[in-house]
């Protein structure tokens, strides 16, 4: 149980800020290409209290973690009005690809910070551990978020990229993307798409913090 405690704390603030600012960043993008809803409902904020849902980002994934192998939550999903952007289909790529991009972002802040604990030779367990738990939550919510289901974020971009009339066909399984999306959690399907989309990811941020790897060492 004390191992379980320890784990919760180290992944709780980085859990904490990843769907901040991926919620943020949808909030954000939305604004920028023309709907003001989120912005108006106080979702573009950084505040982590406006986009934590209790059951789905707190409770579930705890109870989730403690008596399942896997672990699966949400958080309040910002309020975007795609007709209010000024080019609905192509603009909905954007806000939707914002949230991942962030956790792609702030995945590359957190290893920095590892590289920076290892550069000023902290060797405390608890500071790098959290640091490794904030590179693999962010790469783990951008990778899932990219799953192309709606409506999650890749859900989103397909319909962008896909012709209209097929775009309006896919978006009509909304309604049951978040039941596709726990069947596949729990028949374990998942993987195949997040490990490799993961995999990625940690390739594009090693090569984002290189740079600064050379100036550090």
């Amino acid at each position: 149980m004390d191992e379980t405690i320890r784990n919760i704390a180290v992944y709780a603030l980085p859990v904490l800020f990843a769907i901040t600012l991926h919620e943020a960043a949808h909030a954000y993008a939305a604004k920028y290409f023309g709907d003001n809803t989120a912005y108006s409902q106080g979702r573009m904020s950084l505040n982590p209290l406006v986009h934590v849902d209790i059951w789905g980002t707190i409770v579930i994934p705890i109870m989730m973690y403690l008596f399942t192998p896997f672990v699966f939550g949400y958080a309040k999903p910002v309020p975007v009005e795609f007709g209010r952007l000024r080019n609905p289909k192509r603009d909905m790529a954007w806000v939707a690809l914002a949230g991942p991009i962030a956790n792609l972002i702030m995945a590359a802040l957190w290893l920095l910070f590892a590289a920076l604990l290892v550069f000023f030779g902290v060797s405390e367990a608890f500071p790098r551990r959290m640091a490794e738990a904030g590179i693999l939550t962010n790469l783990l919510i951008m990778a899932f978020n990219l799953l192309p289901i709606p409506p999650l974020d890749g859900g989103r971009v397909l319909t962008s990229m896909l012709p209209n009339s097929l775009a309006w066909k896919f978006a009509r399984i909304e309604p049951y993307g978040f039941f596709i999306v726990l069947g596949l959690v729990f028949l374990q399907l998942v993987g195949y798409w997040v490990v490799p989309v993961m995999q990625l990811g940690r390739w594009i941020v090693d090569m984002m913090v290189l740079p600064f790897t050379f100036v550090l060492f």
